[in-house]
């Protein structure tokens, strides 16, 4: 019998495709300059953690190209000022790059550029100072933040006098005779 101990195994080179560039098109799709979908462009630029939550969002409205909502499936190109609505603020971005793969963090300045008005930042300040971004006040559960202010509340209020404790309410009786 033949053994051959020296043959050296490898993986076969067509179950990796190689990492898209961000200037030429390696592997599939639309890298670089051309066009990408709008759902694929905004869960690579990462303004989205998933293209399912990036197609939720176009679907529902709350993405639009020069005012007008869009589909998930419109195609954007360089150039294009998209606006997420992501409440409490509707953001702006410039497409510099239209991708198709998801790149690092550290790449999303050469993709696109915030061009979100600073009265939008102003009004997620504001919101912040509330402290009451989830839920309307008064409404559901308290959360542990609210019902640490009551105890401090009542804490400060505990050591004033009531005056209603020593009023008599009783004044019909007095008016009868």
């Amino acid at each position: 019998m033949y053994h051959n101990n020296n043959k050296q195994t490898s993986r076969p080179s067509s179950s990796r495709q190689p990492l898209p560039s961000l200037t030429g098109g390696v592997g599939g799709g639309s890298v670089g300059g051309g066009s990408a979908r709008l759902d694929k462009f905004l869960w690579a630029a990462r303004i989205f953690k998933t293209r399912s939550i990036a197609a939720a969002a176009c679907k529902k409205g709350q993405v639009a190209i020069g005012g007008v909502q869009m589909k998930p499936s419109r195609m954007v190109k360089v150039g294009d000022v998209i606006d997420v609505r992501k409440p409490p603020i509707t953001y702006s971005f410039r497409i510099l790059q239209a991708i198709e793969h998801r790149v690092g963090a550290k790449l999303i300045p050469e993709i696109l550029e915030n061009v979100t008005a600073p009265e939008q930042y102003e009004l997620l300040e504001m919101n912040r100072i509330s402290g009451f971004i989830g839920r309307a006040r008064g409404t559901g559960r308290p959360t542990k933040k609210d019902r640490r202010a009551l105890d401090d509340f009542d804490a400060q209020t505990a050591d004033i006098p009531t005056f209603f404790a020593d009023f008599d309410f009783d004044l019909d009786e007095e008016d009868e005779d």
